[in-house]
C-alpha cells in the first residue's frame, strides 16, 4: 500500500552550510526530524531519497555562466580569477558566501524538490514534504538571501514543462519570495502568492502589492506585504482572505508551498509577531484547498527560520502532521498546550542556548500586547483589498 504523503530527505542536505557563525543553520533539519521521530510521526517507510538535479534542470531557471561560477567556487581552493569574480554572482557577501561543495549539495536540494514534484504528479503519493527545499531568493544569475540555487523555481519549471501543469506557488516566509516571483513573472501557467513582512523594512525590499506580473501573466502574481508586528489574527485573516478567491480563479493542477517559519515572534531576523498558531492553521488551509481544487496534489518545501531550537522544529513538524493527518492534531484541538515529547526536550535542551518550549503551540497568555494593534490590523486590511484586485 502506497503512502499518501512522503517525506523527501537525505542527511547530505544538512551539509548546506556557509560557516559556523551563519544564521542559516542546517541543524534545524535534524532537530525537526528528531522531533517527528520522537513524536511517533515519521517512519522510514515514508522517507524518499532525493536525487541530484541535472545541469539541464538547473538551466531551466539559472544562466549557464552562473552555474559555471557556482561549480568553480565549490572547489576546495578556487582559482583566484573565480574568487575575484564571485561578487558578480552574489557569492561573496556575508549572507551568501561561497563554500566548498556548494554545487553538489545544492544540486541535491534542487533534485529533492523535483523528486517531490515527480512523486506527486506521477500519483505515487498525493503529498510530499521536502524539508531541505525552499531556497526562494536565488536569481537567474545571482545567489542571494542564503540561497545558491532556486529549488522552488526549478521544481515549478519541471512541473510546467514536463507535466504541462498549472502551478500555484504559496510562499509564507517572512521574506518576500522574490526569486520565484521573477522566474515566472511573465508565465501565465504559474501563479505566485507571497505573504511577507513589507519590504519597506526588510530584505529583499520587493514584494509590493502592486507587483502583478506582466503580459499574459498580469494578475498571476499576488503579494500581501503585512506590517511589522502583525499578529496571528491579522496574519491569518490576510492569508485566507486572498488565498481562497485566488485559487478559485486560477484553478491550479498542483500547489507548491514554501514554509519559512520566520514570521514567529521569536525569530531574530524579522519583526512580524505571530505564534505557533499560524503554523498549524496555515498548512491546514493549504491542504483543504489542495483537496478541493487539485485532487490533493501538494508539494511543501522548507525555507527560512532562524530560531532553530524553539520555533523551526515545531513549525515544520506541524506541516508534516497536517500533511499526514496525524492523530496528534486531534489532541491539539482539545488541548492547545499539548506537551512536546519529553524525550526530545531532554535530548535537545543541553545543546540549546535557550530554554526549549514545553508545548507544541505557544502559551500566548503572558505575551506582552503589541501597541498599535488596531492600526496594524487596519493597514493589513487595506493591503488585502488592493491584493484582491485583478486576480486572474
Amino acid at each position: 500500500m502506497k503512502n499518501e504523503s512522503v517525506f523527501v530527505f537525505n542527511e547530505h542536505e544538512a551539509t548546506y552550510k556557509f560557516n559556523e557563525e551563519h544564521p542559516f543553520n542546517p541543524k534545524r533539519l535534524l532537530l525537526t526530524i528528531d522531533l517527528l521521530r520522537k513524536a511517533g510521526a515519521l517512519n522510514d517507510s515514508e522517507i524518499v531519497t532525493p536525487r541530484v538535479a541535472t545541469d539541464d534542470e538547473l538551466l531551466r531557471v539559472h544562466q549557464p555562466a552562473y552555474i559555471d561560477a557556482v561549480k568553480a567556487l565549490s572547489e576546495l581552493s578556487p582559482s583566484l580569477d573565480w574568487v575575484n569574480s564571485a561578487a558578480k554572482y552574489g557569492l561573496d557577501t556575508e549572507e551568501t558566501p561561497y563554500f566548498a561543495w556548494m554545487h553538489d549539495v545544492t544540486s541535491m536540494i534542487v533534485g529533492g524538490s523535483i523528486t517531490a514534484a515527480d512523486t506527486v504528479m506521477s500519483g505515487r503519493a498525493k503529498r510530499a514534504f521536502h524539508l531541505g527545499g525552499g531556497l526562494h531568493h536565488a536569481l537567474q544569475s545571482k545567489g542571494a538571501g542564503f540561497c545558491v540555487y532556486n529549488d522552488a523555481s526549478a521544481a515549478i519549471a519541471h512541473l510546467t514543462e514536463h507535466y504541462n501543469a498549472r502551478v500555484l506557488y504559496i510562499d509564507t516566509d517572512v521574506h518576500h519570495g522574490d526569486g520565484v516571483q521573477w522566474s515566472f513573472y511573465t508565465d501565465p501557467r504559474v501563479c505566485t502568492f507571497s505573504i511577507h513582512e513589507t519590504g519597506k523594512y526588510l530584505f529583499p525590499g520587493t514584494g509590493d502589492v502592486t507587483e502583478r506580473g506582466e503580459g499574459e501573466a498580469f494578475g498571476t502574481c499576488v503579494n500581501v506585504p503585512v506590517e511589522p508586528y502583525t499578529e496571528d489574527d491579522s496574519w491569518l485573516e490576510s492569508f485566507e482572505a486572498v488565498l481562497v478567491p485566488l485559487i478559485e480563479r486560477f484553478k491550479p493542477d498542483i500547489i507548491v508551498s514554501q514554509h519559512g517559519c520566520d514570521a514567529h515572534a521569536l525569530d531574530p531576523l524579522a519583526h512580524v509577531h505571530c505564534s505557533m498558531r499560524i503554523y498549524k492553521r496555515m498548512p491546514e488551509l493549504i491542504r483543504e484547498l489542495a483537496d478541493k481544487w487539485c485532487d490533493g496534489r501538494w508539494v511543501a518545501l522548507g525555507g527560512g527560520g532562524y530560531d532553530i531550537y524553539r520555533v523551526v522544529p515545531r513549525a515544520w513538524s506541524l506541516v508534516w502532521l497536517v500533511m499526514t493527518g496525524h492523530p496528534l492534531l486531534q489532541e491539539l484541538e482539545s488541548n492547545p498546550l499539548l506537551p512536546l515529547p519529553a524525550a526530545w526536550v531532554a535530548e535537545q535542551q543541553p545543546g540549546s542556548p535557550v530554554r526549549l518550549p514545553a508545548t507544541w503551540l505557544d502559551d500566548v497568555a503572558d505575551w506582552e500586547p503589541i501597541p498599535r494593534r488596531e492600526i496594524i490590523t487596519e493597514k493589513n486590511k487595506k493591503t488585502v483589498e488592493i491584493a484582491l484586485l485583478y486576480l486572474k
